[in-house]
């Protein structure tokens, strides 16, 4: 069971934070591009889609701490430290996404915004994405573990 657990919880992090990571890095360029020229309708679409990407896998995600979890469970690793950090980092991304990115993307969607709300955002999605590429490590690594590597 751990490993089909496991398989699923990678596999959920590949398909889920893959494409939020991706499309919200790709989000602030985009979003300069609309402002420049506000009459370029494929410009917009293009931020807007980058937005409905960000948003829809945002909440995909949540599984992937669900079957983290129940694989830390399975694995009798719930109480090691390098879970606890991932765990803390894991809701930190969460809250820089929900509360920093999404709502800034949403506003520069809308068309409300200037270029210097796209290098905040650009910021904000560099945080987001260094914390998810330090649980990923994290998850690799796992300082303490019996896997020798």
């Amino acid at each position: 069971m751990t490993k089909f657990l496991l398989a699923v919880h990678v596999l959920a992090a590949i398909v889920a934070i893959g494409p939020v990571t991706v499309a919200a890095s790709m989000f602030p360029p985009a979003a300069r591009r609309a402002l420049a020229e506000p009459d370029d309708a494929r410009a917009t679409g293009t931020v807007q889609l980058l937005h409905r990407i960000c948003r829809v896998y945002a909440v995909i995600g949540v599984i992937v701490p669900v079957f983290g979890f129940a694989t830390a469970s399975n694995m009798g690793v719930l109480g090691d430290a390098w879970l606890v950090v991932s765990i803390a980092l894991t809701a930190l991304a969460a809250l820089v996404l929900a509360a920093l990115v999404l709502p800034r993307q949403e506003a520069l969607a809308e068309g409300r915004g200037t270029r210097e709300a796209t290098v905040r955002l650009a910021m904000f999605t560099g945080v987001f994405n260094l914390l998810w590429a330090a649980v990923t490590v994290l998850m690799i690594v796992r300082p303490g573990s019996t896997t020798g590597a």
